[in-house]
């Protein structure tokens, strides 16, 4: 059977540090949805609010621009 999930259950990796880079730059997850549709990716803070607790999936796509917005490498993104 396969298995799409962390072992902790969540429906990403990078959640959790997208969550700790919004909070060092000091911004909300309404800003940062603002910051991402600057960048290309139709976004809002809810799906924000999803990723960083791990209930929604994250797209390379959306990957490619968290990468952007903070200023991070994919290596920073999915570390664990």
């Amino acid at each position: 059977m396969f298995i799409n999930k962390t072992n902790e259950g969540l429906n990403n990796i990078c959640g959790k540090n997208i969550s700790k880079y919004r909070t060092e730059l000091k911004i909300s997850q309404r800003e940062l949805a603002e910051r991402l549709q600057l960048v290309g990716i139709d976004i809002d803070k809810n799906a924000i609010q999803r990723i960083e607790c791990g209930k929604r999936f994250v797209t390379d796509i959306e990957i490619i621009a968290f990468t952007k917005v903070f200023d991070k490498t994919f290596d920073d993104l999915l570390k664990r």
